[in-house]
């Protein structure tokens, strides 16, 4: 037998799930009952994208997005370069000074990307990958025991 994506590694299915958490509380479910989960692997099938679009992207929110980012950056910055100051007054330079040109440079390289961009993608989104179903494999020589636990955990409810 040759490991395949419906049986990897020599895995038989011992239950089949319409979303991650099921097939995540059956593995827990499994580990509760003191099975050994080491001889477990769930598997996604029927992969796809899901973008979900937040908002609308603009030459201010591509700004204030890179000048934010930049300023936590020019702050990490200042916070290390303040480490080596002597006094006080240096510390606080120095992490102003970070947080200043981080917040500067953030805001050109946003304007930057935006433009570049040339109105082709005016939104901002966030992408995920889901699967259609969630198998729960298991090594052959434990199967038949996985089997019985998920058996009982169906009739629990």
């Amino acid at each position: 037998m040759t490991a395949s994506v419906s049986m990897p590694m020599g895995g038989v299915q011992v239950g089949s799930f319409d979303t991650y958490e099921r097939a995540q509380e059956a593995v827990d479910y499994l580990s509760d009952q003191k099975f050994a989960v080491e001889n477990v692997t769930i598997v996604g099938s029927d992969l796809r994208s899901v973008e979900k679009v937040t908002g609308r992207l603009t030459m201010g929110r591509a700004v204030a997005a890179g000048a934010a980012a930049g300023a936590w950056w020019g702050l990490f910055v200042g916070l290390l370069l303040g480490i080596f100051s002597t006094d006080g007054s240096g510390w606080i330079g120095s992490v102003l000074s970070g947080l200043l040109v981080g917040l500067v440079f953030g805001a050109v390289f946003g304007a930057i990307g935006y433009a570049a961009t040339q109105g082709r993608r005016d939104f901002v989104s966030t992408r995920t990958i889901v699967a259609g179903r969630y198998d729960v494999l298991c090594n052959p020589a434990h199967a038949e025991e996985a089997r019985a636990h998920l058996a009982r955990l169906s009739l629990r409810g």
